[in-house]
């Protein structure tokens, strides 16, 4: 394929957009003025090219929440559900096992605690004298890997997060967004033979009122009779059990022929003769 950088394809997007056709020469408007915010999009939402450099590479649905959920609502757009069964999730809070903890169990993490809370107080009280600033170090020291060791303990789960797709089928539209106090235009238009959408909109208005769309990953859930038949199904991994060692289109004979070479004896003597006059060479 071909390959360019973003910003020589960003120039000649901007450049495309001033000729309107051969007939009617350079348009009125065009991408680059300030009353309009230009968008080229994929067929996922993501920005490709924008006016401001830090847009782009991120979700339309963060950027503009407004015209997302127009064009979610015209059915320009629609979601998916995704599931990721390899993630890691916190677990939560308030989540206790509701088998009592055995009496030993409990006098290990009484018995821990304690000692945390008795280092903290000699930390805090600096009973080592002039040690006070290395001890207030420890003391920082302490706490940070304490809370990072608490903030670090994550543990497999199944989420689930939004996609959103485009659908060929609408190639170009347009609309109003009612945004309280003034209205917001918009048009979405795809790009001949490719996956990328122009959308222009106004950018006077505001539509803060729109909260954004987000594609944050959320945990599922699960029940104890679900979650114990979905660890029953995830089953390892094992071997075929039998061998497929032959091929009909393979021939047997080719195999093994390495064992058939042998040396030849020029070969074998071109090194010796070449040490014998080597000395001859020299004088």
């Amino acid at each position: 394929g071909v390959q360019m950088k973003l910003e020589f394809l960003q120039r000649k997007f901007w450049a495309a957009t001033r000729q309107c056709s051969t007939v009617d020469g350079p348009c009125t408007q065009s991408c680059e003025d300030s009353d309009l915010n230009c968008f080229v999009i994929d067929n996922n939402g993501f920005i490709l090219i924008s006016k401001r450099s830090q847009e782009m590479g991120r979700f339309l649905g963060e950027v503009d929440g407004a015209a997302m959920t127009q064009l979610l609502s015209m059915g320009v757009f629609s979601q998916v559900t995704m599931y990721d069964y390899q993630a890691m999730c916190k677990p939560s809070s308030h989540h206790h096992s509701a088998a009592q903890p055995l009496p030993i169990s409990a006098f290990l993490t009484a018995t821990r605690w304690l000692l945390q809370e008795l280092v903290l107080f000699l930390l805090e009280w600096s009973v080592w004298g002039s040690w006070y600033d290395r001890g207030a170090e420890a003391k920082s020291v302490f706490h940070h890997s304490h809370k990072h060791k608490k903030q670090d303990q994550l543990q497999p789960c199944d989420t689930e997060y939004p996609v959103f797709v485009y659908q060929p089928a609408i190639q170009e539209a347009n609309g109003i967004i009612e945004c309280g106090p003034c209205q917001k235009v918009f048009v979405v238009q795809q790009i001949p033979n490719s996956n990328l959408l122009l959308l222009v909109t106004d950018p006077t208005c505001d539509c803060s009122i729109f909260p954004p769309v987000l594609q944050e990953a959320t945990e599922v859930k699960y029940n104890a009779s679900v979650k114990c038949d979905r660890m029953r199904s995830q089953k390892l991994r094992r071997r075929p059990d039998s061998c497929h060692a032959f091929h009909p289109e393979e021939n047997a004979q080719d195999c093994g022929g390495a064992s058939d070479t042998s040396a030849s004896p020029p070969l074998l003597l071109l090194p010796v003769c070449a040490w014998g006059l080597l000395p001859q060479l020299l004088r």
